[in-house]
């Protein structure tokens, strides 16, 4: 098994693909979270939400945890979607899972060799958002003459260990699709259509119809910006307006991991099974 999983990482290493949604990640983070509100900050205008003093607290190391936190239940979960798309997805469209299959270990092996791989290669994802993250902050502290007060080693602990779970539940959605449709592109698609349609359409007529809104606490945003703020921290404002949007309402911490557990479950154990028993044909 050991030998697997190494040859998994080792693919999804040197696929160029791996890291430019990597690059994608870190530039929305350092975009979405600090540059636009910093740029706002410094403009003088836009307080719509938050004041200045507000805003400057989100983007000095202080308010990292809340910032960079926020991210994750959409933005890094769509960009875990796709790496888990890609890295079942393209041995179907590569025609690799069939010598896969034939020459390699059993079926449900390679399945868990994938998605550990995967949730190893997620390691890095989260890394390295937090640390522009606390370059980006302290940056700004230092133009700002702010002080650099960082949060506890046990929080950052915390949302670092939160955000990996959180990506690794978009991750095995991207590979539930992956499995259903044999491929990337079309997979890809139904989960940004999912991420960016449906839930944003169904959240909005919840708020008329009642009966919709115990749907609406199921969804993977609901359940993961629940489960953000469920940690302490409260949702920076970038997430209140704009694609993945969400106020609320929100759901208890323990029924927000749960969902998300059951979702993480299900995806898995669905693809595995459709992988175990289907022809690869």
């Amino acid at each position: 098994m050991g030998n697997s999983i190494r040859a998994e990482v080792d693919l999804l290493r040197k696929r160029v693909a791996t890291w430019v949604l990597l690059a994608i990640w870190l530039t929305l983070s350092l975009l979405f979270g600090y540059g636009f509100p910093y740029l706002t900050y410094r403009s003088g205008s836009g307080f719509v939400e938050r004041t200045k003093p507000e805003i400057l607290a989100s983007v000095i190391p202080s308010g990292i945890l809340t910032t960079l936190e926020s991210g994750f239940p959409f933005y890094g979960g769509v960009i875990a979607l796709m790496l888990g798309v890609l890295a079942l997805g393209s041995e179907f469209g590569w025609g690799t899972i069939k010598t896969m299959y034939t020459v390699g270990p059993g079926r449900l092996r390679l399945f868990m060799a994938k998605m550990i791989a995967v949730a190893l290669i997620l390691i890095p994802f989260v890394l390295s958002e937090f640390a522009l993250g606390a370059i980006a902050a302290t940056a700004i502290a230092l133009v700002e003459d702010a002080p650099v007060h960082w949060p506890s080693i046990g929080s950052f602990a915390q949302a670092l260990g939160a955000g990996w779970f959180l990506m690794i539940v978009w991750a095995a959605f991207g590979v539930l699709l992956a499995v259903i449709t044999r491929g990337t592109a079309l997979a890809i698609g139904i989960g940004i259509i999912y991420a960016l349609i449906i839930e944003n359409l169904v959240g909005a007529f919840a708020s008329s119809l009642s009966w919709l809104q115990p749907i609406v606490d199921q969804f993977l945003r609901a359940s993961g910006y629940s489960f953000v703020r469920a940690l302490g921290l409260s949702l920076s404002g970038n997430v209140s307006n704009g694609p993945g949007s969400f106020s609320g309402p929100f759901v208890s911490g323990p029924h927000a991991f749960t969902v998300l557990l059951l979702y993480l479950v299900v995806f898995l154990g669905v693809a595995a099974a459709l992988l175990h028993r289907r022809d690869v044909a």
